[in-house]
């Protein structure tokens, strides 16, 4: 089982940053993909951003050029510095992770527990 705890969330004017840290624990044979997601009031939750294959992270349109992902694979951490936030930004944020127990072996998903980001106008 793998375990991903955020921090860093909180209430932030428009034009304000912040940074989210998830760190993962427990026993995995390999993670696949670790990054964010968010769901704001009454829609669905949605990709941020994440890392997959490779070290070129995916980002939502949304977050280009104002959010930046970064991870620390040593540490099984991944952040998220989220810059120039505006009120549409509001949501829980949540950590993922995408992972395997055995070499070819199912993928399984892995959710924080979320971190709630508000954004005042």
């Amino acid at each position: 089982q793998v375990q991903l705890v955020e921090s860093g969330g909180g209430l932030v004017q428009a034009g304000g940053s912040l940074r989210l840290s998830c760190v993962a624990s427990g026993t995995i044979y390999a993670i696949n993909s670790m990054g964010w997601y968010r769901q704001a009031p009454g829609k669905q939750r949605e990709l941020v951003a994440r890392f997959r294959s490779g070290d070129i992270p995916d980002y939502a349109d949304s977050a280009v050029g104002r959010f930046t992902i970064s991870r620390d694979n040593a540490k099984m951490m991944v952040f998220l510095q989220m810059n120039s936030l505006n009120p549409e930004d509001t949501a829980v944020y949540y950590c993922h992770a995408a992972g395997m127990y055995r070499r070819g072996g199912a993928e399984y998903d892995f959710w924080g527990q979320g971190t709630q980001v508000t954004v005042s106008s």
